[in-house]
């Protein structure tokens, strides 16, 4: 038969629809009113989060009279839900009074939708700043220290190497534009240099200067890649720091060379957020030396090789400068107790740092090696380009014997108090910044204006879609009706594809990309029913005519398609934030509009016509 779809065809379609309908049902739901609770992160206040804390605050909410839906103890958090924003903010303003200066207390929505519907992973559809409201960062990441750490990095490997390889040198210091000068005895000695230096690293370009000079930079290129993975490894910390305090859902971008766009819808303590952000806190683990004596330490009598640190107690104790392991290589940290009842912090590190401390601590077996916590923190100065100047704050938080060889678990012991331990634990899992960061731009967002925008989105949406549905009704009649169940079925596709897809975010234009594809979808189905009604006109049988008129114009729906999805994929490749929103739901809209108009109403008009004989048709 011409007009006949297998069984499994139409089961097909139903099992699309009915998925787009399930995972469309949390973003009819919507969000219900929220807090949570994370740890303070200074060194000052670093309270536990237990069940004692929960018992507290569950007496406080019933002794205040705040009705709460649920209140539960997550991973590193505290959630209490609320029926209305009136108790949200009553509770908000009594626990931000109790717990001062002890807890991070944050305003947020979560999810209000049933519980098996967040079993199958089926959540509502993620608001921009735009239309729920938030906080905007514009972060820049000072690739300058990394540069410097690279340029401090390779003259410990020159030095090394000229050991190595005898040649002796009078000087060796930095100059601008991160190069290393080099200064030998005479020209024979330079020239013998040149290559074993050459090998290092081929990036690194090497000059011949004056009579036994030589002046080594890196090429633009190796600084670029350096850069580069600076910003993106910030952007994974940054990101990573936000989700470990409970916030979901946040925007976390590259923009430009040295910038990283942040956004987090439905958060309004803007003070609270940059202290998280904004703390370069890492660790170093490095090697006591133990041959330099009090004499050489009190009269500064140190070798090039180390330095002279702070512990906690404000004793003097040197360091080697090689760091043995950063902060960047654990990829997990908690806190308990040892067989004497005393506080530790376990660490987890991934492959690369279990091999560096795996082979190290097999050859240093009986030697002591120190922890040293590094923080960067403004000066209160700017430079030439008008950003902030850090200055470096290092102190010894622990010092260990090493007493046998570790993997990628160990611990650190010897800390004072488990408050102190449990900090450390939550800096580490916080990560740690490859270079510091300081916040250029910060813009507040009310949800006013979102509530404003989302009502005219949906009212424009809601006005196009009934336009719609009229035209098609009284000029198609049957098969307009048909076309305006596709139309619906189109939008609650679009819907649960923008609310599974990882990082989707809704904003005004994506509503925009919404709207325009629904009238794509429209004129589809008036290509299809013109080219049935032009089959008909021309006598041919009825069966005949809707074969041939679906036929006739999948060719026609395909190119225009096809040309939209090829113009939204360019825009999405070139533009940033609001444009890539438009082009993404456009992409979208485009895609579940073709199979709702070919093959959704196909099934539909092969289930009422198909296997007949019709003499007439309403169309």
């Amino acid at each position: 038969m011409l007009n006949h779809y297998s069984l499994w065809k139409h089961l097909a379609v139903i099992l699309v629809f009915a998925t787009g309908i399930i995972y469309t049902l949390p973003s009819l739901y919507g969000n219900k009113p929220a807090i949570y609770i994370t740890q303070y992160i200074t060194e000052e206040n670093h309270q536990a989060l237990d069940n004692v804390l929960l018992s507290k605050i569950k007496k406080i909410l019933k002794n205040e009279e705040i009705t709460n839906k649920s209140i539960s103890l997550q991973t590193n958090k505290i959630l209490i839900q609320f029926f209305c924003e009136k108790d949200q903010l009553k509770a908000y303003q009594k626990l931000s009074t109790i717990f001062i200066n002890k807890y991070q207390i944050f305003l947020c929505t979560t999810p209000a939708a049933p519980y098996w519907l967040s079993v199958i992973k089926a959540k509502p559809i993620k608001l921009g700043l735009d239309l729920c409201g938030g906080i905007y960062f514009v972060i820049h990441v000072n690739t300058e220290i990394i540069l410097n750490k690279l340029q401090e990095q390779y003259i410990d490997t020159l030095k090394a190497t000229l050991f190595e390889k005898k040649i002796p040198y009078t000087k060796m210091y930095k100059i601008k534009n991160h190069g290393i000068e080099i200064n030998f005895q005479n020209s024979n000695y330079r020239n013998k240099a040149i290559i074993p230096l050459s090998e290092i690293n081929h990036d690194l370009i090497i000059h011949r200067i004056e009579d036994n000079k030589l002046n080594l930079t890196f090429s633009e290129r190796k600084k670029y890649e350096i850069c580069e993975h600076a910003v993106q490894q910030n952007s994974t910390i940054l990101y990573h720091r936000i989700h470990q305090l409970g916030i979901t859902e946040p925007l976390v971008q590259r923009h430009g060379i040295d910038r990283i766009i942040i956004e987090l819808p439905g958060v309004q303590d803007i003070k609270k957020v940059k202290k998280i952000l904004s703390t370069t806190a890492s660790l170093e683990f490095r090697l006591i030396n133990s041959a330099i004596s009090d004499f050489e330490i009190n009269n500064n009598l140190i070798p090039e090789d180390s330095e002279i640190k702070l512990t906690n107690n404000g004793y003097l104790v040197p360091l080697y400068k090689q760091v043995i392991l950063s902060g960047n290589f654990i990829v997990n940290s908690n806190t308990s107790l040892d067989e004497y009842n005393r506080p530790q912090v376990n660490i987890t590190l991934d492959k690369i740092g279990s091999s560096i401390i795996s082979n190290f601590t097999k050859n240093n077996i009986g030697k002591t090696i120190a922890t040293l916590f590094v923080e960067y923190k403004d000066s209160g100065e700017k430079d030439s380009k008008g950003h902030p100047l850090l200055i470096k704050h290092e102190k010894i938080v622990n010092i260990a014997t090493i007493q046998s060889q570790l993997n990628n678990n160990f611990r650190i012991v010897g800390i004072n108090n488990l408050n102190e331990a449990r900090h450390l634990s939550l800096l580490l899992r916080m990560g740690t910044l490859t270079t510091p960061i300081h916040i250029e731009e910060e813009r507040i967002i009310g949800p006013m204006l979102g509530k404003k925008n989302i009502t005219q989105g949906l009212t424009a949406c809601i006005l196009g879609v009934l336009t719609s549905i009229c035209f098609m009704v009284l000029w198609y009649h049957y098969f307009g009706l048909i076309a305006s169940i596709a139309l619906i079925a189109n939008l609650i596709l679009i819907i649960s594809i923008i609310s599974i897809i990882p990082g989707m975010v809704l904003t005004m234009p994506s509503i925009a990309g919404i709207i325009l594809t629904l009238s794509v979808a429209v004129d589809a189905n008036v290509l299809i029913n013109e080219r049935i009604k032009e089959e008909l006109k021309q006598g041919r049988p009825v069966q005949y005519a809707i074969h041939t008129g679906y036929r006739k114009a999948f060719t026609s729906i395909v190119d225009a398609n096809i040309t939209t999805i090829i113009t939204s994929i360019i825009l999405y490749l070139i533009g940033t934030g609001p444009i890539k929103g438009f082009a993404i739901t456009t992409i979208i809209g485009v895609g579940t509009s073709m199979f709702t108009s070919i093959v959704g109403t196909r099934s539909v008009v092969n289930l009422v016509y198909g296997k007949k004989h019709i003499n007439k048709l309403s169309i």
